[in-house]
């Protein structure tokens, strides 16, 4: 039943193809200006435990202003992708304005789960590609230590909705997607704690050696000691990289969801919190401000998949997103896909045929983390640099989506 309603999707992808092309420069290209990220911290232990979405943000709008050093009254319209808070509207409002933004631009928050961070950038892509605008910027934010729990998603549903298998599907949590895909597409826990040791030791070499840096803006804030007693830090470093992880430490670990499960704690994305903010603008106003262009958005795709194996979405959304950008899955240099579960990340590597070699480099969010809304904003800070680095061209990004989808978008640097 699954790869039939899998087979579905993949006729229902669409042949559109975007106008922007992969080393053709245009005017009217949407390009990147800077791309930046806090730390991903541990959530209720690592150094934002404390610190307010709406101060994340603010560090973010900040930085963007002081690497770009674009001039706040140009910007036209922002986008922040937020998933667990009701009121992130408000509070994305209230760090812009404390970042100096004036109050003349605009601002609104989105929420397509875990994709939202992405979703803020196309958004603020499509704007500028349809004329509505010529710069804005897409940002995601997370406190997972301040709105994650059971009181982040409804406890129960209609008698009605739950009469459609699918809708009642949606409330699956999401430990036990991730099971259904290991056991549906049988996927082995030898090979999910390989991804997540890999992960680990990825990241913590990128982090000994620098590679971070260069996406990565400083938070000053405050923590709270066990006496609730203030601290002031300034957090530079991710702090959920566990060097020395391997298969081995891995394997002795339980299994989270029942007995016979492969998922576990250790190979699981970590419930984290973090901000990113992307700068994007017209080409012609770019080159009109005489300012530097780090990358080019091609295009990004979203697609459905069934809910109860959410995790399958990167296997259907990376094609759709090569096909829109006019290439194959062999022109892509980097892959930055979203680690929410080794179960899922395992399965759409292996399913698109794709080289590891090429697949999250500096590590994902096994050892990173996945603060939601934030996590696809992350991926282009940690992406343009990473193709910076090794000398290549084309990176694409994506991650699955609660309730069954998957997301993907395509980028070039210059």
């Amino acid at each position: 039943m699954a790869s039939q309603r899998l087979n579905q999707i993949s006729n229902h992808i669409s042949s559109v193809q975007c106008p922007t092309k992969i080393g053709v420069k245009s005017p009217n290209d949407v390009v990147i200006i800077t791309a930046v990220r806090t730390p991903i911290t541990r959530a209720k232990k690592g150094g934002l435990k404390d610190t307010h979405i709406e101060d994340m943000l603010s560090a973010v709008f900040k930085a963007v202003l002081e690497r770009s050093k674009i001039c706040p009254n140009a910007i036209q319209d922002i986008a922040v992708g937020n998933v667990l808070t009701g009121t992130s509207a408000t509070m994305a409002r209230m760090a812009s304005l404390h970042a100096g933004i004036p109050e003349k631009v605009p601002i609104y928050a989105l929420n397509r789960q875990c994709s939202s961070g992405l979703q803020a950038v196309a958004s603020i892509a499509s704007s500028i590609q349809a004329g509505l605008i010529d710069v804005g910027i897409g940002a995601g934010v997370e406190s997972m230590t301040m709105h994650y729990g059971a009181q982040a998603q409804p406890t129960s549903i209609s008698d009605e909705v739950q009469t459609c298998s699918a809708a009642a599907d949606s409330m699956i949590p999401m430990g036990i997607t991730s099971e259904n895909v290991s056991k549906e597409f049988s996927v082995p826990r030898e090979k999910q704690d390989k991804m997540a040791a890999d992960s680990h030791r990825k990241a913590a070499e990128a982090q000994e050696k620098g590679y971070f840096n260069e996406e990565i803006a400083p938070v000053h804030t405050i923590v709270l000691d066990k006496e609730g007693n203030e601290k002031k830090v300034t957090v530079t470093q991710d702090d959920g990289i566990r060097k020395g992880t391997t298969p081995e430490s891995l394997k002795k670990l339980k299994a989270a969801f029942g007995e016979n499960g492969f998922t576990t704690a250790g190979n699981a994305s970590q419930v984290s919190d973090g901000a990113a903010a992307v700068l994007l603008m017209r080409r012609s106003k770019a080159e009109e401000l005489k300012l530097p262009i780090i990358g080019k958005y091609i295009t990004s795709a979203v697609v459905g998949v069934p809910p109860r194996i959410m995790g399958v979405g990167p296997a259907y959304a990376i094609p759709a997103a090569v096909q829109k950008a006019g290439i194959q899955l062999k022109d892509i240099d980097i892959f930055e896909i979203n680690e929410a579960f080794a179960s899922q990340a395992v399965y759409s590597v292996e399913t698109l045929g794709i080289d590891m070699a090429k697949v999250n480099p500096k590590g994902g969010a096994i050892a990173l983390g996945h603060p939601l809304g934030c996590t696809g904003a992350r991926q282009i800070a940690t992406l343009l640099p990473e193709l910076k680095r090794q000398g290549k061209k084309v990176g694409c990004i994506s991650m699955c989506i609660g309730t069954g989808m998957g997301m993907a978008g395509i980028f070039e640097r210059e």
